[in-house]
Order: C-alpha cells, then sequence, then structure tokens
C-alpha cells in the first residue's frame, strides 16, 4: 500500500492539492481518509483551479469519451487509468406533457434512470470511487447502501476484477438484492436501517483496511456527483439552469451538484448566474426537511419509515450543507408522503415515459408541490433530477397501476373488455373533473 501512494503521489498531477476539511480548513494527504482529526468536519477534494483552466475548455471536453470520464480534470484521479463503463451522458429531457401538466414552460429532466451499468447515478460515484480505490491499492472494494450503491459497487468491482463486499439494510426491494447478487459479491443483509449498517461498515472499514467507497474513499466517491451538473451545462448548451429539484439522502448529491455549476464557472466553461436550489425528501425520513423548515443549522436524525429506501437516511451526513445551499440560493425543501410519492411515479411515466424509482417519485411530487405553492417560476429553466430505475422498486406501486384484462382469444371476448375499459376511463376522468 505505502509502494502504491509513493508511485501515485510521484505520477500525480499538480491539479489534485489536498483533502481540506469543511469545517475548520486543515488539510491531508490525498489518501483514504475522511475526517478531519482537527475538528472531525468532512474531508473534500481541493484542486487548483488555475491549472484546470489552462487545460480544459469546451473543445476538448466536447472531444472527449462519451462518459463522465470526458470531465476527467475535474474528477479526484491521479492517472488516465480510471474505470470507464459507459457511466453518464444519460439524456436531458425536454418535458412537454409533464410540464403541461404542471404549468411550466421551461422544464427539462436530467434521465439517471438510464445509466449505465445499473441504472442510478450511483454508478458515476462509484467509477470515481474505484478508480481511486485502485490508484490508492485496494484490491477489497465495499460499501454500505441502501440499495442502489450496492448494484453499482459490485458491478463495477466485477468489471474491475475487484473483490467486492458490500452491505444493505435487510428489508430492502427484491430488484435490489438481485441487482447486487448478480455480479457475485459477498452481499452481508444486516438487520437494521441504513444508519446501522453504516456504523457496522465504519467499524469493518477500520478493522480489514478495505476500500469503503462512501466511508474512508467518501471525498473521491462524491465528487462523481458534480457530473450531473457538469452535462447539465453542457446540455443546456454550456449555460447553467435558473432553479433545480433533486432528492436529499445524505445530502451529497445535491451539494456537488452545486460544487460542480460552481467550478464551471470558476474555469469559465459558463457564464455564472444564480441557481436557485430544491430539495425533495420523503416524509418518513425527513430530516433535511425539518431543519430547513425550522430554520436549524443542525440535523435531528430521525428513524426512517418511508416506500422511499434509497432515500431513507435518518442521518445524512451532509445535511447542514444542503440546508445552507438551499438557504442562501433562494431555494425549498420539502417533503411529500408515500402516497405523493406514488402519484409522482406514475405522474412521470404516464406523461414522459420515463419509469422512475421512489426517489425519483418524490422528487417529481415535491416538483409538483412547489410548483402549487408558486415556489417555482413558470418560465425559470428548470431541472429536475430522477436518479433511479423504476425496475428497482416494482413492490412500492404494486396494487396502485390497476390490472390487465384477461380475456379469451376471441373477437368478441376482446370488444367486451375494450368497451369496459373505455367505460372505466370515462367514469376516472368524470371524477376528476368534478
Amino acid at each position: 500500500m505505502t509502494q502504491a501512494i509513493t508511485n501515485l503521489n510521484q505520477a500525480n498531477t499538480s491539479i489534485l492539492k489536498a483533502l481540506k476539511c469543511k469545517e475548520c480548513g486543515a488539510e491531508y494527504e490525498l489518501k483514504a481518509t475522511h475526517v478531519c482529526e482537527e475538528c472531525f468536519g468532512p474531508l473534500e477534494v481541493k484542486y487548483d483551479y488555475n491549472v484546470l483552466k489552462s487545460l480544459v475548455s469546451r473543445e476538448t471536453i466536447e472531444a472527449g469519451p462519451n462518459s463522465i470520464w470526458r470531465y476527467r480534470h475535474f474528477l479526484p484521479v491521479a492517472t488516465d487509468n480510471y474505470i470507464d463503463v459507459g457511466t453518464g451522458m444519460t439524456p436531458l429531457v425536454r418535458s412537454h406533457r409533464l410540464a403541461r401538466r404542471l404549468g411550466l414552460n421551461k422544464l427539462y429532466i436530467k434521465n439517471d434512470a438510464v445509466n449505465m451499468p445499473t441504472l442510478s447515478f450511483k454508478d458515476r460515484v462509484v467509477s470515481v470511487a474505484l478508480s481511486r480505490a485502485r490508484e490508492l491499492g485496494f484490491t477489497t472494494v465495499s460499501c454500505a447502501s441502501t440499495g442502489n450503491l450496492a448494484n453499482s459497487t459490485a458491478a463495477i468491482a466485477a468489471y474491475a476484477g475487484l473483490d467486492c463486499c458490500v452491505f444493505i439494510p435487510s428489508d430492502l426491494e427484491a430488484g435490489k438484492v438481485i441487482g447486487s447478487l448478480i455480479y457475485s459479491p459477498t452481499l452481508m443483509s444486516v438487520k437494521g436501517n441504513y444508519d446501522q449498517v453504516n456504523r457496522l461498515c465504519s467499524e469493518v472499514a477500520n478493522t480489514h483496511g478495505w476500500g469503503f467507497v462512501n466511508i474512508n474513499l467518501r471525498p473521491y466517491y462524491s465528487e462523481g456527483s458534480k457530473t450531473l451538473a457538469f452535462e447539465v451545462a453542457e446540455q443546456l448548451g454550456w449555460q447553467l439552469p435558473d432553479h433545480i429539484v433533486a432528492p436529499l439522502a445524505s445530502g451529497s448529491l445535491f451539494t456537488k451538484i452545486y460544487k460542480g455549476f460552481q467550478e464551471f464557472v470558476e474555469v469559465g466553461l459558463v457564464e455564472g448566474k444564480d441557481v436557485r436550489f430544491s430539495g425533495a425528501q420523503a416524509e418518513g425520513c425527513s430530516p433535511i426537511a425539518a431543519a430547513f423548515k425550522e430554520g436549524r443549522d443542525f440535523i435531528q436524525p430521525v428513524k426512517p419509515n418511508t416506500i422511499a429506501k434509497s432515500i431513507a437516511i435518518g442521518n445524512p451526513a451532509d445535511g447542514v450543507y444542503a440546508v445552507e445551499i438551499a438557504n442562501k440560493t433562494n431555494g425549498n425543501i420539502e417533503s411529500v408522503n408515500d402516497a405523493e410519492i406514488i402519484e409522482g411515479i406514475k405522474l412521470l411515466a404516464e406523461t414522459e415515459g420515463i419509469f422512475t424509482e421512489t426517489a425519483g417519485g418524490t422528487t417529481v411530487a415535491v416538483l409538483k408541490k412547489l410548483v402549487e405553492a408558486g415556489k417555482i417560476d413558470p418560465d425559470e429553466t428548470t431541472v429536475v433530477y430522477i436518479t433511479g430505475n423504476g425496475l428497482k422498486t416494482q413492490e412500492a406501486i404494486q396494487g396502485y397501476i390497476g390490472e390487465p384484462l384477461t380475456i379469451d382469444a376471441k373477437l368478441d371476448s376482446f370488444e367486451r373488455a375494450l368497451e369496459r375499459s373505455r367505460t372505466l376511463d370515462r367514469l376516472e376522468w368524470q371524477e376528476v373533473t368534478v
């Protein structure tokens, strides 16, 4: 391990400077650590933006690979030996039917439900984390996960030839369990919620010296979320949006989208402007929304109780920073109940043909809630982030989307069923109209 770090430091470019504490500013070597020894604040990667500015342009980025690695110089890897499984460059969909339904004129959907290889935004952060883990000499990688992260870590570790052991709460949806097991990791199903799983993983990381993507590798891992900002800016024609709405779990995604926009402004790739940041949580696990509404600068942990398991983190590590960003950008943080989450999933599917999981349903439901409260200007360029695929959380909508019409293989049976279907549609339409 020591020799690997020595070789890495010799090969390192001058872009990566240090790990820096977000609280006290103390700096550390670029190794596998995530907590400040002085004040216990979180560490994040510090870059030399003057060097970065001299290396990147719109043209160099556009000439890069069709993946997150077109932004390689903004990511915390020291060599060109990164792991590229085609992650990123997901569609930015101009919404028409959902926009009309909500009364918005410039609504876009960033659709990471089709991200590769495991259909969630977690493929971005894991690609970066495992690339860095390999540079640091780790041969076994791991994570604490609510499902999507376990899928990504198992898949990308398999591609990279790394040993993998992932930890999940025991009550996860079947799609997410199968979506990890298929890659043959060691899968630990822990009797407890995510926060309990995370505490166990911290002990395992200290005992076994593994590379945990969201623990000792967290400063590198979290930087992968910036690519969601970079892609949106590039896909909007090298412009920033006016307003973004994104799900909140740990709060890291939210803060890194903000950082990504700031970095593009810093190096001159886009013109600076005020972007409003709004976050979405499920009422059954909404510690960040509660802190925002109550004007607190601290997070009070909660015990999760919601169908939105992928964002059910009761003690979010970056919650206070998410609140800070929402406040300083004149944004909002809202929560919705499970019934509204299901309606959000259905609304996105029936208007835009995008099947999202419960986190996406939460985000769409909060978008709707903010519009109805007059907190989104209809003429703002608004981007809503959809971070995972609905095939992973089918249990959440079973019983809420109807059943197929079973018919005999005869024309008259079809005609009777068709008339019944049209009658039901009319009744539903009349009920909504009334």
